[in-house]
């Protein structure tokens, strides 16, 4: 029989740290939304980022994804530092020996309490050096001009950085799919810039992900 001593002195098991209602704080009338931890959040509304995709097309025009792109990279190395310091404190051990399970299930929930939708991750080609993200909901994907291209390259940059952070290794992420062009949701396909010189091309060239994937696939085994 387990004695009531024994449970007294188990750790208890740790919940979900980035649920809404605990991981998010501050005085809403005053604007000031703050981590459990006491970092700052920033509130981006949709007509500010749409005014964001209107501006830099205006000032840049096609530039614009690569200069997106490279904000989600910045973006994610804060984000990625952030990520790291929260979930080691808050389960009492470091990122690396975390179980993956636990590991994903942190990182979508963070994901979606930060307001950027819903993210999912498919491991299935991981032996061809490639990782597929699936997002929907995406706040860009919503605020951008629709039928006018991919949107989605803060969060491709954003992946690109916290992935080549966790991995040690310099990684890209090319977007397949966008819902802002009639897709059900947004696709990443990530990998090292050298594996995915293909999937760029194929992207560029109006590709849909399934012959994209296919493609680099069948270039990765010959």
């Amino acid at each position: 029989m387990i004695s009531v001593a024994d449970l007294v002195q188990d750790k208890a098991l740790k919940g979900n740290y980035f649920a809404p209602e605990a991981y998010v704080q501050g005085d809403f009338e005053l604007g000031l939304l703050e981590t459990r931890l006491g970092s700052r959040l920033i509130a981006l509304p949709e007509v500010f980022l749409q005014g964001v995709y209107a501006g830099l097309d205006e000032e840049i025009g096609q530039a614009t994804g690569i200069v997106l792109y490279n904000c989600g990279r910045w973006w994610g190395k804060s984000f990625y530092r952030r990520f790291l310091q929260e979930v080691s404190e808050y389960y009492e051990m470091p990122l690396a020996t975390m179980e993956m399970a636990q590991f994903l299930s942190c990182l979508k929930q963070c994901w979606k309490t930060h307001g950027w939708g819903v993210i999912n991750f498919n491991f299935d080609y991981y032996a061809q050096g490639f990782m597929v993200a699936t997002t929907v909901n995406s706040p860009f994907a919503q605020a951008a001009p629709q039928d006018k291209g991919f949107s989605c390259q803060p969060e491709a940059g954003i992946l690109s950085s916290f992935f080549s952070q966790l991995t040690g290794e310099q990684l890209v992420c090319i977007q397949t799919s966008c819902e802002s062009l009639g897709a059900s949701e947004n696709t990443f396909i990530l990998g090292l810039n050298e594996r995915l010189t293909l999937a760029k091309t194929l992207s560029e060239e109006g590709h849909d992900h399934g012959t994209i994937l296919d493609r680099i696939l069948r270039d990765s085994d010959s």
